[in-house]
């Protein structure tokens, strides 16, 4: 069984992912009902959070039935770090996650997220300073290394450990990979692997059927799975997985019926916590997926994607549900 500090979440456990304006709390509440077994928030600025800016600060907003949950912070500034801290821990959270992975140029040019794997040292003086402001289990995510000439993720990945973190999520793409290619999970396996290193290690990267997610366990010997991009538009993928570990089968995919009653209240969810014009436009990137393998679809897709307004969205919800209410996913 994993553990994240005192934290039991289960053998093999599927982690979602933090995703910008991804895993918001709709989002993240549906994950967690299709057997997601912890949670991230979207990763909040920690320069946004000591300046109160108000899209920063509404990503602090966790709630009971998501636990348990890990809100995720990124910089590259002490002191705004361990001010965040401060702020993140208000929220009470179960866990504290440090994004030291986002590819993002705007991002990375601060030698935050994945800009950080340039200077090794700093990245383990800025997590053993956060491990000590708090009480609570800290956690890292991050990347291979910044190119494939400066892979040094084992050596990393022990380093982190030794100043106090309770679990480490790694990404089988360098910086310069950005998502291109293939994720390669054996420096991930060497890092398991490590007899030194004894907190759990997480895969992400490519995890995108319940047989990868299998490869991940069997074959590379890691502690969890991370899901990301499988996850957006297809919640189900986390129940999927558990399933197939299980059984050894693939779940049957979910109905039109099922889709659609997702997506209502995915909307819905987004409207009620975020107002509608932010509701309804970045629920749209979902869209896709949910209904993904049904022919002739583009028509109402479009209408999904393109108008501002919920009642149009339902409105070919409505459409799709009665049109193709006798269409079989493969």
């Amino acid at each position: 069984m994993a553990k994240i500090g005192s934290i039991d979440v289960g053998e093999f456990p599927l982690l979602l992912a933090p995703m910008e304006d991804v895993s918001d709390p709709p989002f993240r509440a549906l994950c967690k009902e299709q057997g997601a077994d912890v949670v991230y928030t979207e990763f909040i600025s920690s320069e946004g959070l000591i300046r109160d800016a108000a899209k920063s600060v509404q990503k602090l907003d966790i709630y009971e039935k998501e636990r348990p949950v890990g809100i995720q912070i990124f910089g590259a500034e002490l002191d705004s770090m361990l001010q965040a801290i401060d702020i993140v821990e208000k929220s009470n959270p179960d866990i504290i996650d440090i994004n030291f992975g986002c590819p993002v140029k705007k991002v990375v040019s601060k030698n935050a997220g994945a800009g950080i794997l340039k200077d090794i040292p700093l990245m383990v003086k800025l997590t053993e300073e956060m491990v000590k402001r708090t009480n609570l289990p800290v956690t890292v995510k991050t990347r291979l290394g910044w190119d494939a000439e400066t892979i040094k993720i084992v050596e990393v990945a022990e380093r982190l450990q030794d100043v106090g973190i309770k679990a480490i999520s790694i990404h089988g793409r360098t910086r310069v990979q950005m998502y291109k290619g293939s994720a390669n999970w054996e420096p991930i396996a060497q890092v398991k692997n490590n007899q030194r290193m004894h907190i759990p290690v997480f895969g992400n990267g490519d995890v995108d059927t319940p047989e990868m997610a299998m490869k991940m366990r069997d074959e590379f010997g890691l502690d969890g799975a991370m899901i990301g991009r499988a996850s957006i538009g297809y919640p189900w993928f986390f129940k999927e997985v558990k399933h197939f570990f299980k059984t050894g089968e693939h779940l049957a995919p979910p109905t039109i019926e099922e889709r659609v009653k997702a997506a209502r209240r995915h909307l819905q969810m987004a409207i009620d916590w975020k107002g509608e014009k932010l509701g309804v436009f970045e629920t749209r990137r979902h869209y896709t997926n949910y209904f993904k393998g049904i022919p002739h679809f583009k028509e109402y897709r479009m209408k999904m994607v393109t108008s501002d307004d919920a009642a149009d969205v339902f409105a070919a919800f409505d459409e799709v549900e009665e049109k193709f209410s006798d269409f079989q996913f493969a």
